[in-house]
C-alpha cells in the first residue's frame, strides 16, 4: 500500500497533510552535532555511507515525518565531475572555480563519479532501515544553482562572473549547463535504483534570474531532466523547487514535467492554490523563522497555509530549510500539531 505522502504525489486527499522539512537533518539537532565531530569535515560526512545514513534518519527517530531526504550535499554533483570542493568553517563551500570554455575539458562525470559512489550506498542503506510507511527522497541541485557554484567558486551576492558568462558567451555556457544536466540525470538514476521514490531538485539561485534566462537556465534544464528520468522511471514522483521564482513559478509549473512544487516562503500560499492546475501537488510554505519564533504563532501560520490549500492534496513543509538556531522542541511542537490535524 501507498505511503500517505506518495498517495499526496498521486493527487489523493488525505485528512491531514503529509509532512517533512527541509534541512530536517542538520546543525539544530544536537545528535547531528555530535555525529559531525566524528567525521573529517562535512564533505567526508556526506560521503560516509554509515553515518550520513545515520544523520538522515535522526529526524525521522525524533520528529516521525512522512519522508526521509537523503543527508548529502548539491556540491556532491561539481566533485562527481571532477572539481575540488571544500567547506570552510564560517565561510561555506569553497570550489576550484570554472571559469570559462577553457575549462569545460577537465569536467568529467564518467572519470570522476566514483568519488561519491558512496551515496548510493546510503541511499540503499537507508531504504533497509526505514518503515514501508516513509518515502525516501533522493535529491540534486538544479543546473542553474550548480552553475553558480561552479563559476563563483563558492557562495555569491551578485553572481556577476556566473551571469556574465551567461550573457556574453551563450554557446559555451549551455555546454556547461548541458553538461550538468547529463551527471545530475546519472546521480538521480543511481540513487533511485538504490531505493528513492522520490526526487526532489534544488534550484536555490532560481530568482536571480530574468525571466528570460529563467526559462533558458531553469525552466529547460528542469524539463529535460523530468522527461529523461520518467523516460525511465515513470512511477517515480518529483518536486521542483526554484526558490524565488515570484511570478516564473506559473512557467515553471505548468512547462517542465513536475509532479510537485515547492513554494518559497515569499509565495502567498492563497495565490498558489487558486493559480496551478490541480494535477501538480504543492509543498510548503511555513517561514522558518517562525519555526524558530515557536509558540501559538507557529500554529496559527501553519493552520493559515493548510487551509489555504482547500481541497486540493498538499505536502506540509517550509519555505526553505530548518535554520541551525531552530529548537527542536518545536519541530517536535509542530509535527505533534500536524498529527492532531488526523485526529480531529
Amino acid at each position: 500500500m501507498d505511503s500517505l505522502f506518495l498517495k499526496t504525489l498521486n493527487n489523493e486527499k488525505s485528512n491531514r497533510p503529509p509532512f517533512w522539512f527541509m534541512r530536517q537533518a542538520g546543525r539544530y539537532l544536537p545528535e547531528y552535532r555530535a555525529l559531525r565531530e566524528k567525521a573529517d569535515g562535512f564533505m567526508n560526512l556526506c560521503l560516509n555511507s554509515k553515518l550520513a545514513c545515520e544523520v538522515t534518519l535522526q529526524p525521522i527517530s525524533r520528529f516521525n515525518p512522512d519522508a526521509a531526504i537523503l543527508f548529502s550535499d548539491i556540491l556532491v554533483v561539481p566533485y562527481g565531475l571532477g572539481v575540488g570542493v571544500d567547506f570552510v568553517e564560517g565561510k561555506g563551500p569553497i570550489l576550484d572555480a570554472v571559469n570559462d570554455k577553457s575549462d569545460l575539458a577537465r569536467l568529467n562525470y564518467q572519470v570522476h563519479k566514483t568519488r561519491i559512489e558512496s551515496t548510493y550506498d546510503t541511499v540503499q542503506l537507508c531504504r533497509e532501515k526505514l518503515s514501508a510507511d516513509k518515502v525516501l527522497i533522493g535529491f540534486a541541485g538544479s543546473p542553474w544553482t550548480v552553475a553558480t557554484y561552479m563559476v563563483e567558486g563558492g557562495s555569491s551576492k551578485n553572481y556577476v562572473k556566473v551571469k556574465s558568462w551567461a550573457y556574453k558567451d551563450k554557446a559555451s555556457f549551455s555546454a556547461l549547463i548541458e553538461i550538468i544536466v547529463d551527471a545530475t540525470i546519472q546521480h538521480l538514476i543511481a540513487q533511485i535504483e538504490s531505493g528513492a521514490e522520490v526526487i526532489k531538485l534544488f534550484d536555490s539561485w532560481a530568482g536571480v534570474l530574468s525571466p528570460k534566462e529563467f526559462k533558458e537556465w531553469v525552466i529547460l534544464p528542469t524539463k529535460e531532466i523530468c522527461e529523461q528520468l520518467k523516460s525511465k522511471y515513470p512511477s517515480v514522483k518529483i518536486i521542483g523547487f526554484p526558490r524565488g521564482a515570484g511570478p516564473n513559478y506559473i512557467d515553471f509549473v505548468n512547462k517542465t514535467s513536475i509532479d510537485a512544487v515547492a513554494i518559497d516562503t515569499n509565495v502567498c500560499p492563497f495565490w498558489a492554490a487558486n493559480t496551478f492546475g490541480k494535477e501538480v501537488i504543492i509543498q510548503g510554505n511555513l517561514d522558518p523563522v517562525s519555526l524558530i519564533a515557536g509558540g501559538d504563532a507557529m500554529l496559527r501560520e501553519t493552520s493559515s497555509i493548510i487551509k489555504a490549500m482547500g481541497s486540493r492534496p498538499h505536502i506540509f513543509n517550509l519555505g526553505h530549510g530548518v535554520l541551525p538556531e531552530t529548537p527542536p522542541e518545536n519541530v517536535e511542537r509542530l509535527a505533534a500539531y500536524i498529527y492532531s490535524i488526523d485526529e480531529g
